[in-house]
């Protein structure tokens, strides 16, 4: 059988078991007294960080209505000065379709510009068509853009005037 127990060790177990039991009690409490704080400041915080993100939200609007109107800028689009048959135009291939180039510079002609000639590009990656005009050719170019279809229009961009040949105009052919 079990040998009984010395007198101290009896005397130490029941401590040891309220010592617990008395913890275990003060940390419900502690779980009870924090959640009844939540309880009763969780309606004005709420408020408050409301009040104050509404705050922050009407500021910015406060602020550009405030500012001096912004002054719109009109670009004109400058109307072709020059006959077609007086604007000449060089056609590149930046597709890679063999053809590509002379095929379009007949139709350039079909429609009565001078074709100044038909090359290669130095890349064949283009994804789409593009014409570019020389200072003082942009409405020439936008009237040439219509007439092929082609959306996207620019100013001589990485091309020196030597390469048109002594056009004003060029038509970079792209897959599109």
């Amino acid at each position: 059988m079990d040998a009984p127990l010395p007198a101290s060790d009896a005397l130490i177990r029941p401590w040891r078991t309220a010592t617990l039991v008395a913890s275990l009690v003060a940390a419900i409490e502690l779980v009870l007294l924090v959640g009844l704080a939540l309880l009763l400041l969780a309606k004005p915080l709420a408020h408050a960080m409301q009040h104050h993100a509404q705050a922050a939200a009407f500021k910015p609007a406060a602020k550009k209505h405030a500012a001096a109107p912004v002054k719109r800028v009109h670009h004109v689009i400058p109307q072709a000065k020059h006959p077609r048959s007086k604007t000449g135009v060089m056609v590149f291939n930046g597709n890679g379709i063999s053809g590509a180039a002379s095929s379009e510079a007949a139709r350039l002609s079909g429609l009565g510009y001078r074709v100044r000639g038909k090359t290669n590009a130095k890349r064949q990656d283009y994804a789409t068509s593009v014409v570019m005009y020389a200072p003082g050719w942009e409405g020439e170019g936008r009237r040439l853009s219509r007439d092929l279809g082609i959306k996207v229009v620019g100013p001589l961009d990485g091309m020196k005037r030597p390469a048109l040949h002594g056009g004003q105009l060029a038509v970079v052919l792209g897959a599109a």
